[in-house]
């Protein structure tokens, strides 16, 4: 690239976000790479990326590392790759009112501060792009994700409304929808599995004993399981296309569940999903 861009990508400790930020860098993007905690600052030591604090839970976070983020860019940040997310399983009637209000302010609350910031920057700039990393289960949902599920869906509806909203200004919006992806994503879902959902005295005990085997197995969870390497093909283009696209669907559960929602009843449907307890 003759003139260096900057970017902001956020949940860069561990999976789809550390790989993003650190193949961007050596294509020869400033990445300015956020994580939650301070343990992971050090995550990108020896490379060129620089690594901030910012946790999508707290809002002054967000505007701090931002606000840090524009520094390091000299005031032009040119895209923003929305990524840090955590699922919370659970059957909808085991899952506390606020552990889903927990979700829905990491999962959506704090994307939607941080894009509001980016597009308020953009604005000046005349141009930019934001990406946010979705997942199938914005299109589809699955039995015991529902908290997963309704932030995913409440991303696209409130991106796709953002999108059409920016129309003409330069600024281009787009949706990553990956299905399952090789990452900590299971591991740190069994954590919030087990620290809020009183799984012994459910009814649906039974069940969550095959959720747990999942969540805890070391083995890709199903064959069409992709590296983060098929997220960043997409991040890419989306990046660098003159017009990108709205939305990337990424390995084959997505295009499947995406064809199929379009030509199948619900009920149909539904007898699919439900075998993917």
């Amino acid at each position: 690239m003759s003139v260096q861009k900057s970017i902001l990508i956020t949940g860069c400790s561990s999976g789809i976000g550390y790989y993003c930020a650190v193949q961007l860098s050596k294509a020869g993007y400033q990445v300015i790479a956020s994580v939650r905690n301070a343990k992971d600052l050090n995550k990108f030591e020896g490379t060129d990326i620089q690594c901030i604090l910012l946790d999508l839970a707290c809002e002054q976070s967000i505007n701090d590392g931002f606000n840090q983020a524009l520094t390091i860019a000299d005031g032009q940040l040119d895209a923003v790759f929305n990524n840090g997310a955590y699922g919370q399983p659970g059957a909808v009637e085991d899952l506390p009112t606020e552990v889903l209000r927990q979700q829905f302010e990491v999962n959506f609350f704090g994307w939607h501060t941080l894009t509001c910031l980016a597009v308020e920057q953009m604005r000046k700039q005349g141009a930019g792009r934001i990406i946010h990393n979705s997942s199938v289960l914005g299109l589809v949902a699955l039995p015991y994700r529902g908290a997963y599920n309704a932030s995913k869906f409440a991303l696209e509806g409130l991106t796709d409304t953002l999108r059409m909203e920016l129309s003409g200004s330069n600024i281009q919006v787009s949706l990553i929808e990956p299905g399952p992806i090789v990452s900590k994503f299971r591991e740190n879902a069994k954590h919030a599995f087990l620290a809020n959902i009183d799984h012994e005295n459910s009814v649906h005990h039974k069940a969550y004993q095959a959720q747990l085997n999942r969540l805890g197995s070391e083995e890709a969870p199903q064959k069409f399981t992709l590296g983060p390497e098929a997220v960043y093909k997409a991040l890419q283009h989306a990046l660098s296309a003159k017009t990108a696209k709205a939305r990337y669907y990424v390995t084959f559960p997505t295009y499947l569940m995406g064809y199929l929602k379009r030509i199948l009843s619900s009920k149909m449907l539904d007898r699919i999903l439900i075998k993917n307890r």
